[in-house]
């Protein structure tokens, strides 16, 4: 076996095995509890919810 064919076995091992302790450790310290509360964690009092604060070409977008 080449030292190329290795290191591709380990990683193609190594990375879902990453990958599924990460979610064991975010579901067991509650990350996904309340995906309400994080979908709101983007806006606060500048840009709040339900609001359009973009600006897009030097135009700001108004509610009708």
């Amino acid at each position: 076996m080449t030292p190329m064919f290795l290191l591709m076995a380990a990683g193609s091992l190594a990375v879902p095995a990453v990958a599924l302790w990460a979610l064991r450790w975010a579901v067991g310290h509650g990350e996904f509890q309340m995906p309400e509360r994080a979908a709101l964690l983007p806006f606060d009092e500048a840009e709040p919810v339900g609001e359009a604060t973009d600006i897009i070409l030097n135009q700001r977008t108004s509610k009708r």
